[in-house]
């Protein structure tokens, strides 16, 4: 979840933005137009409350009266929405939540993104204690089959996607434990799918150990992934429930929601 700024109070100081907000939320949780008297019944507001607030967000477009009686959310939030959506950087909104999980665990955090048939490192957090030296730069590069991140891209490709990259690649290996051919990577890519995270046993780098979970934005699109590197004997994976949560914290911050 996303942390609280301490200096913004968790109710409004005014009563009638505290009663718009109440509104909004009634308004969103349903697709379709809602009556005046199923909105007073939700939010606690008399009918009389409700309608003129509520119309005088019409007047503003950030609702709609799809007919006497009945309102639902206007276009104006939309094209606020867009704005902000516009706004978001992946990399404004890992950067520290990224530090606060290195805090926690003294390993190395990553930040990559997909860029053809490899993955881009474009955030690090990381410090000399973790006692590991940092080898793959921001800006550096790896293929897709032997990282974390980048076998979380590969699960969410179909079938033909994973087997043109394996004919385009070779699917090359780099160490002893690479995966190297299509059928141990499509063995790979379905523990990924089934258990929500994905792993690199020294597949990249011999001495080095993965873990990583993928990041959403509001389209429950798979846009980058978030990964632990640590020494091979050092990896531990208890780390796996917070580095989930952190992802999922990242994610909501750009807008993404669970799934219903």
């Amino acid at each position: 979840m996303a942390k609280k700024d301490p200096d913004i109070p968790s109710t409004p100081s005014v009563q009638v933005i505290e009663r718009i907000f109440t509104l909004i939320d009634v308004l969103a949780s349903r697709e379709d137009a809602i009556s005046l008297k199923e909105i007073s019944e939700k939010s606690g507001l008399h009918p009389s409350t409700a309608h003129r607030i509520l119309n005088d967000l019409a007047t503003g477009r950030f609702v709609d009266r799809s007919q006497p009686g009945s309102y639902r959310l206007g276009m104006r939030l939309l094209e606020l929405g867009n704005l902000v959506k516009g706004r978001l950087n992946v990399r404004d909104a890992a950067l520290v939540p990224m530090r606060d999980l290195h805090k926690l665990i003294q390993q190395p955090v990553n930040l990559s993104m997909r860029q053809g048939d490899e993955i881009i490192y474009v955030e690090r957090a990381f410090s000399e204690r973790s006692g590991m030296q940092v080898v793959r730069a921001i800006g550096g590069r790896a293929p897709l089959h032997l990282t974390s991140v980048g076998k979380l891209f590969l699960s969410a490709d179909d079938p033909q996607k994973i087997r043109a990259y394996s004919m385009r690649t070779g699917l090359q290996g780099q160490t002893k434990n690479s995966i190297t051919s299509l059928e141990s990577l499509e063995r790979e890519l379905a523990r990924v799918r089934q258990y929500g995270h994905a792993s690199d046993n020294e597949e990249l780098e011999l001495g080095v150990r993965c873990m990583a979970a993928g990041i959403y934005d509001d389209q429950n699109k798979l846009i980058a992934g978030l990964s632990i590197s640590a020494p091979s004997g050092r990896l531990d994976e208890s780390w796996l429930a917070k580095l989930k949560e952190t992802a999922q914290e990242i994610s909501f911050a750009l807008g993404h929601r669970s799934q219903r």
